[in-house]
């Protein structure tokens, strides 16, 4: 497992995140459950 920080737009603005996955994760994937947990977080 590794540790993943991604920085993403969302709204216009950007967001940093990490993401804990697999070595062997592709990016895309890796790319997915970001904007997933950042867009969980701003919808409650």
């Amino acid at each position: 497992m590794v540790e993943v920080t991604l920085t993403l737009e969302y709204k216009g603005k950007n967001y940093r995140t990490n993401v804990i996955v697999k070595k062997d994760t592709p990016q895309n994937e890796i790319n997915c459950i970001a904007q997933e947990q950042i867009m969980k977080q701003w919808s409650n």
